[in-house]
């Protein structure tokens, strides 16, 4: 995962921005691996028992992408109305 605070209040419009856009990367990534962790499987390449257990951690990491991107999307309006 990569590095995240989740206190923007001194960032700039930039960089929320700059922020988002990984965001967003991280999301197409963890994609990518939710598909070849699927392709995996069905090629018999992983166990049933590591197939679960990575798709847990997928999971989880899916679900914190969507977390930072609800916060960043709060931020933005605010600095929509000051800038």
């Amino acid at each position: 995962m990569p590095t995240w605070s989740d206190d923007f209040s001194t960032c700039t419009v930039e960089d929320v921005l700059k922020t988002q856009a990984d965001n967003r990367a991280w999301n197409k990534e963890l994609r990518t691996r939710s598909a070849a962790l699927v392709n995996s499987r069905l090629a018999n390449e992983i166990s049933w028992g590591d197939y679960i257990e990575n798709r847990k951690i997928a999971n989880e990491e899916a679900a914190e992408c969507r977390r930072r991107a609800d916060i960043l999307q709060g931020h933005l309006p605010d600095y929509r109305r000051t800038a």
